[in-house]
């Protein structure tokens, strides 16, 4: 009796930890996320040889919807990425181009930076997306933290093979994040920074994705302002205002 006791209590043991896992996550990613929220973000893209910014409004409707309009360099203001459901559009000012991205294209580098489609119109979900479990506990930069390992679903629309996630347990915030791909190379590594109050919720203000595999490249992601639950007209999320501006 013992023995049939065992698998059963260990078979249990794992469920209640990937039921933990799944609740730290999906808290986190509701913190950062907010059922609608807009702001402004500076972008700053470091190499070896240049750096260069850019300064962005953007608006997001949960995981569905967004419009993202870069407002500076003066040769770049006026681009802008939009997103609704599945599908993504880029319209680039001066050529007065509109561009449909294929899903193909999700993963590839955003406006040259080390964030990539996906991480900036917020596709893809970790708590939808994988599978999960509390593989240990760890302490960074002074906080306590859980350290998830999440591994994507066989039908997931993901390209890591394994991502290992820090989360703060004082806060449910994240704390440090890291990307393998499917032979299990570390590429790359985001980091946070800077916790402060935006919109009513505290956050890290400074988010940093550095690129394991090229030396001294990285790109910081610094919030400006920032609200949360806020009302937006599904209007902003239209090709009217996609391609607001073009010479008609």
């Amino acid at each position: 009796m013992k023995r049939r006791l065992i698998p059963l209590l260990l078979f249990s043991l794992s469920f209640l930890n990937a039921q933990s896992a799944y609740q730290i996550i999906k808290k986190s990613e509701d913190l950062v996320r907010g059922e609608s929220s807009r702001g402004s973000f500076r972008m700053t893209v470091v190499t070896p040889e240049y750096s260069r910014t850019i300064i962005m409004d953007s608006w997001w409707k949960g995981t569905d919807k967004a419009l993202i309009e870069i407002k500076s360099p003066p040769r770049e203001a006026g681009n802008k990425t939009l997103k609704v459901g599945n599908e993504l559009w880029m319209y680039l000012r001066n050529t007065e181009t509109t561009i449909k991205v294929p899903p193909s294209m999700m993963m590839q580098s955003w406006n040259g930076s080390d964030f990539t489609n996906d991480d900036l119109v917020r596709e893809s979900s970790m708590a939808d997306d994988y599978t999960m479990e509390i593989a240990g506990e760890d302490t960074v930069a002074g906080a306590s933290t859980w350290i998830i390992d999440l591994r994507p679903r066989p039908t997931a629309p993901v390209v890591w093979g394994r991502i290992r996630h820090w989360v703060r347990k004082s806060d449910y915030l994240p704390a440090r994040t890291e990307y393998f791909d499917e032979k299990g190379t570390l590429v790359r590594t985001m980091l946070y920074f800077d916790y402060r109050r935006f919109g009513g919720r505290v956050l890290p203000g400074r988010w940093r994705m550095v690129d394991n595999l090229e030396e001294g490249e990285y790109t910081e992601l610094e919030y400006l302002n920032l609200e949360f639950d806020v009302t937006i007209s599904d209007r902003m999320f239209s090709f009217r205002e996609l391609e607001r501006g073009r010479r008609r």
